[in-house]
């Protein structure tokens, strides 16, 4: 017999994602902070009211997503212990979240030109010759005459992470790396069936070029300017649902 509306039988929920998940609120809550090390896995088992499999899973779960390491042995280094959370962790768990979630095109357009733009604002008022020969690199390489796409596609990514980086926010910084590599494969796959290669390169070049200048004046307005001019152009020229 079915059940009446609204007495639906609950959801059972496995039993690691509820360690998972008080594990989670001490992380929150700064009950345990880096540097930390977890109860062993039986006392944890036990004050937790839960098999030492579950406990096992969550911590997996922990260290996949670069919040906690694992070590066995006796010294000061054993154990599970959390981490400072490398913004590499945090990049890669934001770009495969990205990556397989259906967000409508004006979105990731509007959330791309709000981070970047803020990067070039940034990167203007902190710029070095360090800095700026950071940015150049990848930009000479996309200037080789005969660059294939997926060369000049991996330049690219480069050329945009460079800015980035350079803007003094770590966390818009993995943001827009987050974005930028989880549409990596869907630019290359779109460059790839582009009819005219050169004159699509040639275009990329002159933004790209544009966007440097202005930042190698210490320029922001007019960087941040180009590199929105840049991103809605790609958008538009291309007519697909992501950006270079």
């Amino acid at each position: 017999m079915a059940a009446p509306a609204g007495w639906e039988p609950v959801q059972r929920v496995p039993t690691y994602e509820l360690v998972l998940r008080r594990i989670e609120e001490q992380l929150i809550n700064r009950t345990l902070r880096p540097g930390d090390r977890l109860p062993p896995e039986r006392e944890l088992a036990t004050m937790l009211g839960a098999s030492r499999p579950a406990v096992r899973e969550a911590l997996r779960v922990l260290q996949a997503q670069g919040v906690v390491r694992s070590a066995v042995g006796t010294g000061v280094d054993s154990g599970t212990i959390v981490t400072q959370a490398p913004s590499g962790a945090l990049t890669r768990l934001l770009r495969v979240h990205l990556a397989v979630a259906s967000f409508p095109l004006s979105d990731v357009v509007e959330s791309r030109v709000m981070f970047e733009r803020f990067s070039a604002l940034g990167a203007a008022k902190a710029m070095t010759p360090e800095v700026l020969a950071r940015i150049e690199e990848p930009l000479l390489a996309m200037d080789e005459p005969d660059i294939e796409r997926a060369r000049f596609n991996e330049l690219d990514t480069e050329f945009h992470v460079a800015i980035a980086e350079a803007g003094g926010n770590q966390f818009i910084a993995d943001l827009t790396v987050a974005v930028r590599e989880s549409i990596r494969g869907d630019i290359l796959g779109t460059l790839e069936q582009a009819g005219d290669w050169p004159e699509i390169r040639a275009g990329l070049r002159a933004d790209h070029h544009a966007i440097y200048r202005a930042l190698a004046a210490a320029d922001g307005p007019g960087a941040a300017d180009a590199l929105e001019r840049h991103i809605e152009g790609f958008y538009a020229r291309m007519q697909i649902g992501v950006s270079s």
